[in-house]
């Protein structure tokens, strides 16, 4: 299957994880067509995802004290809104101990769904694939199903909600908008593809 070509969903500095360029399926399973997804993690200007202190490594901290929580998200090509949606919370991020607890119930909301995964998230159909863009902050999804966006449209902002241990933007291409028959559509941004900690600069 061809891959979708795409421009970054976002301004700044951000830092690849869990891409595809490095392995597939990229986050270690195939399913709801994952296998070519990838996240992205704002960085301050020290080139930091997260507040490092020892209380963050022993207890959860508020998302709004990590870099990329709040920072837009951008239609990375031109199409039309298939779905959006906007209520779920933003949970505390885990880093350290509270992460590894965290892990061990993933399976749990796994067993939940789509949802229970993505958090709040927009589809966007731009032709050749469905664009699912995921873990938005909630209440600041803009745009609505049946909108039309351009390339670079503010479509939220990132947040911590769904499965994510800390705010960021996790960003994978379907074949439709139908999860229980989606397959997953390699991508590409600007013809190449980041590998795991790469940090793009995005104009």
């Amino acid at each position: 299957m061809d891959a979708v070509d795409l421009a970054y969903p976002f301004i700044g500095r951000w830092l690849a994880r869990n891409s595809p360029a490095d392995r597939v399926p990229s986050h270690g399973t195939e399913l709801f067509a994952s296998a070519h997804a990838i996240d992205f993690v704002a960085v301050d200007s020290a080139g930091r995802t997260a507040p490092i202190t020892l209380r963050s490594l022993l207890r959860p901290e508020p998302a709004n004290g990590f870099p990329g929580f709040g920072r837009p998200v951008l239609a990375p090509a031109a199409g039309t809104v298939v779905a959006a949606h906007d209520h779920q919370p933003d949970h505390d991020a885990r880093l350290g101990i509270p992460s590894l607890g965290y892990a061990l119930t993933q399976r749990r909301r796994a067993a939940d769904g789509w949802l229970a995964l993505a958090g709040n998230h927009v589809f966007i159909d731009v032709g050749a694939a469905v664009i699912a863009l995921c873990h938005l902050q909630r209440g600041s999804v803009a745009v609505v199903a049946g909108e039309r966006v351009e390339a670079g449209t503010v479509l939220g902002r990132c947040g911590n909600s769904g499965n994510s241990t800390e705010p960021h933007l996790h960003l994978q291409a379907i074949d439709t908008p139908d999860l229980g028959r989606a397959r997953a559509v390699p991508i590409t941004f600007g013809g190449t593809l980041p590998r795991n900690g790469q940090v793009i600069e995005a104009p």
